[in-house]
């Protein structure tokens, strides 16, 4: 009971969840960078000659991540509410840019990339956050004006189809399934009807598996994950050499930097199937570490969104956290064979430059809210020490309003009457001041010496004296 006790007084602290979740984020990040430089050590050196060439624009993108992370939390949320739709446009444009050959690039197999100056920028990830904004937001202002939610379903859906229909003609099924995500998040934190949750669930899973038996590629994948031993060296190639890393691993792994499918047994070791070689180097205790960051991010976030006063807050932590945590879950499941290959890579710890900054942008979602809880509000706006307020600033929400205080009962505190000295004479209130005692009635009081005689229906007589009855004497 007194761990309990202990517990419940530390994670009600103001500020736990931001620290929690900038943890978290700082954990993640540099676990990430250090898998980087050891799954892509090899490959770096024999494609430049040094084993720091996929490593230190890595780092520049965790950099910028990072600043964008600190901007995002320092934003106030009516801002970040009134331009979500403007974003959300500007995505929409990006993506049917993409698709117009000499303006997109193909890389992999999806037409889905922007080339600048040597720089691969995939505009599909924004278009995720910006989704997830503009959801929120929209959700928000039904149930801010105290309207049905529901009667915003035709205007998200049809948003929604229209970014999952671009990313389709991208042939880009990694994202396509981030985006149903994101969709059914909103739908179910959105407290939207069940049973349209679950037609719609039921919908999304069956278009789903038209789209992955239609095109070519997809459906390779599909036959890949029901025939394991079909093709293992063409087919199922990456998912056996996986399977092999992880084996080799055991318990407590090879060690850091001794992986042996690094060494170009394993395509991708350093992008989607890194934690083949997290599994490798640091056995079933690294990749139970990894679980249980992203465990602890799911449960933080979801904390956070149930503290959130503001329904805009609420719904848009909530569908980040979600976001995060499946596509996490969903790359480890294809790399240990449960599911099929989807091509999503691991938050913060694959490599890629548009994957790390967007991460970090839908984490910085989540520490916005946390900025906001009313215990971190109250403690920020009383004191303006450490680093926090120094780093983040302190909370604004623009035009909207700040969350309510819980209201404090009044108590009337009586005058003090003065002290009166020794010897000196005592001082009377004023007449008004003085209050009389009220009189008793002469009427109802009681007369001792008034005596009379009452019959009762047994025949005695009986005396009432002083408001007491007893029998009277005989004579």
């Amino acid at each position: 009971m007194k761990f309990r006790a202990r517990a419940a007084t530390w994670t009600n602290r103001p500020l736990f969840d931001f620290h929690m979740i900038v943890g978290l984020v700082v954990l993640i990040v540099a676990f990430g960078l250090l898998m980087v430089l050891s799954s892509s050590s090899v490959e770096s050196y024999v494609l430049s000659g040094t084993s720091y060439a996929r490593f230190w624009p890595q780092c520049m993108f965790a950099a910028i991540g990072l600043v964008l992370f600190v901007a995002v939390v320092r934003i106030p949320t009516e801002v970040m509410r009134k331009y979500s739709p403007w974003l959300l446009i500007f995505c929409l444009i990006l993506l049917v840019l993409v698709l117009i050959p000499g303006i997109g690039s193909e890389q992999m197999g999806a037409r889905s990339w922007f080339v600048i100056a040597g720089i691969s920028f995939q505009p599909s990830e924004l278009a995720k956050l910006a989704l997830a904004i503009w959801s929120a937001a929209t959700v928000a202002s039904f149930l801010n004006a105290r309207l049905d939610v529901n009667r915003a379903l035709p205007v998200i859906g049809g948003t929604t189809l229209l970014v999952l229909i671009l990313v389709v003609l991208e042939k880009d099924l990694g994202t396509t399934i981030t985006i149903g995500i994101i969709f059914m998040s909103v739908l179910w934190f959105g407290l939207f009807r069940l049973r349209t949750f679950v037609m719609l669930t039921v919908g999304s899973g069956v278009a789903f598996l038209v789209l992955a038996l239609t095109a070519g590629y997809r459906s390779d994948r599909i036959k890949a994950y029901l025939n394991p031993d079909l093709d293992p060296q063409g087919l199922n190639f990456q998912s056996t050499q996986a399977k092999y890393a992880l084996a080799n691993g055991g318990i407590f792994g090879r060690g850091l930097g001794q992986s042996d499918a690094k060494w170009s047994y394993l395509p991708q070791a350093h992008n989607d199937f890194i934690f083949a070689v997290i599994g490798e180097e640091l056995g079933l205790i690294g990749a139970l570490i990894v679980v249980a960051l992203f465990a602890a991010v799911l449960v933080v976030g979801l904390r956070i969104a149930k503290r959130s006063t503001d329904p805009f807050l609420k719904v848009m932590t909530a569908t980040a956290t979600t976001l995060i945590v499946m596509q996490a879950f969903i790359n480890i499941a294809y790399v240990v064979g449960l599911i099929p290959v989807t091509g999503l890579q691991l938050p913060l710890i694959s490599a890629g430059g548009t994957s790390m900054i967007t991460t970090l942008l839908m984490f910085g979602l989540i520490a916005h809210a946390a900025f906001r809880e009313p215990e971190a509000v109250a403690s920020l706006e009383s004191s303006s020490r450490g680093w926090v307020p120094f780093v983040f600033g302190k909370p604004r929400f623009g035009d909207a309003k700040k969350p309510k205080k819980a209201p404090q009962r009044r108590v009337r505190e009586r005058p003090q009457q003065p002290q009166q000295r020794r010897g000196e004479p005592g001082r009377r209130a004023p007449a008004q001041a003085r209050k009389r005692e009220p009189q008793p009635d002469p009427r109802r009081r009681a007369q001792p010496d008034r005596r009379r005689s009452v019959r009762g229906d047994g025949g005695d007589d009986r005396q009432y004296r002083g408001g007491r009855t007893r029998p009277r004497r005989a004579s």
